[in-house]
């Protein structure tokens, strides 16, 4: 068991810490590669690869088996990898990242289904500090890694780290898992249904990326990708009505725990997203810190969500009634970003800080609840698919919601055109930057009820004492 969950914890890290290293070390990249201009492609590109293959792992890992799937997750990361630490030119760089998240994209939803094949819903709940100290051990040492190794040695060592990282998690995973419990079915994967996803995610998510940063919503470009990305999520909601297996069960998809905790997860994950990209041009631009000093005052920011989901974990742990917890977290987390926008940059700083920290606490809260909750209430043979369903939902919610407040900062503070964060910071005026993150706050508050209130709608069902793959339907061995 400690075998299989440290090498859970390496492939998860491998996915977690490659979406913070990254960032710091962007502008040493475009220097050397001599291509600023694509440097956000190495991020979208990632981003859209991820999210979209993460539901096709959940239906494979339904139908092959978890190990396989796993270990092809971290083969084609690490492979990825290596692409990316040789690449000559950002556009082969971009591809790289691509091919990368094609394997990122299966590494954190298939690590917490197999946590729920060898463990009850309150066994998980117990090991949610350690996940969280996964996502909270990236969050802080990433940006800093990436920014000593770039700035010292060479930015591809950045990419070059993955591959002992991923060598870990495979040696680790690799025998133990052929131990591993199996519930997976004949299944048909539905390959039309497959490809509507696919292209519908990612026209969105490319929509969502360039509008109202590299171009105006109203652009030909933008209008045309959200047209395609309503007409392939039409076509796969067809599908999803006609196919005699589709990709997501539709059993799935209208179960209520499963949409309430997937709603709640997603406004949950967007906004601290959100406030985690656009916060540190609040604390340069208002506050006036630098950037290094913004860096570690959003340390609260971060560590907030590993307390949220301790608590969250050891609640459903002990407590028959879990929610209460986190409802009364989430209710402070609202009034301290409610304070955070009535007041502002006129808060001292240690209160502003106190606050972020209330603000990320009760949506760590959620986070660990909706996964083990939308575990808890399929079949076994459906874990796969409804846990990357949950991932994948929640990154499109997240992109949207991290939409949303670019389109905030940047149309309001930059007079209503396009503007890139860096002249935004060099050129806006603080009063006019105080009042548009009044706007954000209040737009983080809005978001803040509406996972409250899909959280106090999630039916509190009894968690599970046995591990679901303990049923009569598991077969062991590979």
């Amino acid at each position: 068991m400690r075998a299989i969950v440290g090498g859970l914890m390496a492939a998860m890290l491998l996915a977690a810490l490659d979406q913070t290293i990254v960032a710091t070390a962007m502008p040493t990249i475009g220097l050397d590669l001599g291509d600023a201009a694509n440097l956000p492609w190495i991020v979208t590109a990632y981003l859209l690869a991820s999210t979209a293959v993460t539901p096709l792992y959940g239906k494979l890992s339904d139908i092959h088996g978890r190990r396989v799937m796993l270990l092809i997750a971290i083969a084609v990361f690490s492979l990825g990898s290596l692409a990316c630490a040789l690449a000559p030119t950002m556009i082969t760089l971009a591809l790289a990242r691509a091919l990368q998240g094609v394997g990122g994209g299966g590494l954190i939803a298939l690590s917490q289904t197999i946590l729920a094949d060898i463990m009850s819903p309150r066994e998980r709940a117990g090991y949610q500090v350690y996940i969280a100290g996964v996502f909270a051990t990236a969050s802080v040492a990433g940006p800093l890694l990436g920014g000593v190794l770039a700035q010292h040695f060479h930015w591809s060592l950045i990419f070059w780290i993955n591959l002992p990282i991923g060598f870990l998690a495979f040696l680790l995973t690799n025998d133990k898992l052929k131990l591993l419990p199996r519930n997976e079915r004949r299944h048909r994967l539905d390959y039309p249904g497959a490809a509507l996803l696919v292209l519908g995610s990612t026209a969105l998510l490319l929509a969502l990326s360039r509008g109202g940063v590299h171009e105006a919503w109203t652009s030909p470009l933008v209008l045309g990708l959200l047209g395609a990305a309503l007409l392939f999520s039409a076509g796969f909601a067809a599908r999803l009505a006609t196919a005699a297996e589709p990709l997501i069960p539709t059993s799935v998809l209208g179960n209520p725990i499963v949409a309430c905790a997937t709603l709640a997860a997603c406004f949950a994950m967007g906004t601290f997203i959100g406030l985690t990209i656009y916060v540190p041009i609040f604390l340069e631009g208002v506050v006036g810190l630098s950037a290094s000093q913004s860096g570690l005052a959003l340390v609260p920011l971060m560590i907030g969500t590993v307390t949220g989901a301790t608590l969250s974990g050891r609640s459903m742990l002990y407590f028959r009634h879990y929610k209460r917890v986190p409802l009364v977290m989430m209710g402070l987390s609202l009034a301290a970003c409610a304070t955070l926008a009535l007041y502002g940059r006129d808060l001292p700083f240690w209160l502003m800080e106190t606050a972020l920290a209330f603000l990320s606490i009760g949506l760590g809260t959620i986070l660990p609840l909706s996964t083990i909750t939308i575990q808890n209430a399929v079949a076994p043979h459906q874990l796969g698919i409804a846990t990357a369903a949950m991932n994948f939902f929640r990154s499109l919610g997240g992109a949207l919601i991290v939409a949303v407040f670019g389109t905030i900062v940047l149309g309001a503070a930059a007079g209503g055109g396009n503007a890139d964060l860096e002249s935004l910071l060099r050129g806006a005026d603080p009063a006019l930057l105080a009042a548009t993150f009044r706007h954000v706050f209040q737009a983080a508050c809005l978001c803040l009820i509406l996972a409250f209130v899909f959280l106090a709608l999630l039916e509190e069902r009894p968690l599970g004492e046995r591990p679901r793959a303990a049923g009569s339907e598991a077969v062991v061995g590979e």
